[in-house]
């Protein structure tokens, strides 16, 4: 046990209780999407909690009718149950709002009794010793569930449990202490969030220009677009043989990345000769799943037939320019628009060809792409801006909510 959790404890000592003999736990039933209304009784739905919610909410999303709340059981705490991954079972939300919510089926409600916080559950199902503790109970491979009963055998770390009053007293400090990392990180996100919305602005309006203004040309015009292409079977042609050739797919990307550095596997020249072979400064766009996102390759590599290809285009285009220009909204806009029609089913490169392009003069584009390249790196660098800052704030608080439920157990005081 750490100096600092000692200090905390002030002497007190720590007692390792089951769930179930700190409040009542009760499985929900019931509750659908297609129950929602606009307005009536706070509702959450399990799904909700793993992609909407952080630890606590004063509001919902949701609600639901009068008439059918009164079936659903009334939320304190709420649990999740079901998932098609181990980490989202056991997830928490504590409901601090001023009316009465409810929530439904594949969830388990928590009443705290008198000797624990709800907030302080819900942060000590984020660490690693409650991760192990449902993993002893989680049943299912496709679809992960934890039951209520079982959840109610997992132990949870009580301080002073012989005297109540101290025992909130010492978790309402450690709630207090992660609550205020957590409202740090929240607004490091809002204000990149308002970043990213002035980005989008001026992204937005560096690149519309008037009639007249530019000469506009179709991207099949300017530079050369294909297709990639897979060795089959793949499996055959991947080698760790130091010569072989960086086989780029979707894994070796990262969210807010604007270059491919590196990839997981090669292929050999072989295989990479039955592929398409892309040099460093080449475009790459997935052309199904998250289609249109642009890449730049960092590295000379070749392509499965998931991607689409750009090159060629630097006697008219600056690379940086392009980069900034697919990523807008309106480009985006236009390749949804053309998928989304019916006709097609993915972003194929006659699509990418005919996709209209403003040609300023490559000194103007570079001007543009320098100003977008500071706004870029604010919104969404992992190494500089707000990310990264809030990147180290996570670790931040990881490292501090570890460090106060870093609580010995029986077993290890003995030993």
């Amino acid at each position: 046990m750490s100096i600092f959790l000692d200090k905390l404890l002030d002497g007190a000592e720590v007692e390792w209780i089951h769930l179930g003999g700190l409040g009542e736990l009760l499985r929900g039933n019931g509750l659908q999407k297609k129950d929602f209304t606009e307005a009536g009784v706070p509702a959450i739905h399990y799904g909700q909690i793993y992609t909407h919610y952080g630890l606590a909410t004063t509001v919902t999303k949701s609600f639901v009718s009068p008439d059918l709340a009164i079936q659903l059981r009334k939320v304190d705490v709420v649990i999740t149950n079901t998932s098609e991954n181990l980490e989202d079972v056991g997830k928490a939300l504590v409901y601090l709002g001023e009316r009465q919510a409810v929530t439904g089926g594949h969830a388990t409600v928590f009443k705290p009794g008198k000797l624990i916080l709800g907030k302080y559950f819900a942060y000590f199902t984020q660490t690693d010793a409650f991760a192990n503790e449902k993993r002893k109970y989680a049943k299912g491979t496709k679809v992960i569930d934890v039951s209520a009963a079982d959840m109610a055998k997992i132990s949870i770390p009580t301080p002073c449990p012989s005297n109540p009053k101290k025992s909130l007293e010492i978790q309402s400090e450690i709630v207090r202490i992660l609550d205020t990392f957590t409202e740090l990180t929240a607004e490091l996100t809002a204000e990149l969030t308002a970043r990213k919305k002035q980005y989008n602005y001026y992204r937005d309006k560096l690149l519309s220009f008037e009639e007249g203004e530019v000469e506009w040309k179709t991207l099949g015009e300017i530079a050369n677009i294909q297709r990639g292409a897979s060795p089959r079977p793949i499996a055959k042609y991947i080698t760790d043989d130091v010569d072989g050739v960086p086989w780029i797919k979707i894994g070796d990307t990262s969210p807010g990345s604007k270059y491919v550095n590196s990839t997981s596997q090669k292929v050999t020249l072989e295989g990479a000769k039955m592929s398409r072979i892309l040099n460093k400064g080449d475009f790459i766009m997935s052309n199904s799943m998250s289609f249109g996102r642009p890449y730049i390759l960092n590295i000379k590599g070749a392509i499965h037939d998931g991607w689409a290809s750009i090159s060629g285009f630097s006697e008219t285009l600056n690379s940086d320019y392009l980069y900034h220009y697919l990523s807008s909204d309106k480009v985006q806009s236009y390749w949804a628009g053309k998928i989304n029609s019916g006709s097609v089913s993915n972003l194929n490169a006659d699509i990418i060809k005919a996709l209209p392009v403003p040609v300023p003069a490559l000194s103007e584009q570079e001007k543009i792409a320098i100003l977008l390249d500071k706004f870029d790196a604010l919104t969404n660098s992992i190494t500089e801006g707000l990310p990264r800052e809030i990147a180290l704030r996570q670790k931040q608080y990881e490292y501090y909510r570890d460090l106060l439920f870093s609580f010995p157990k029986p077993n290890e005081v003995a030993s």
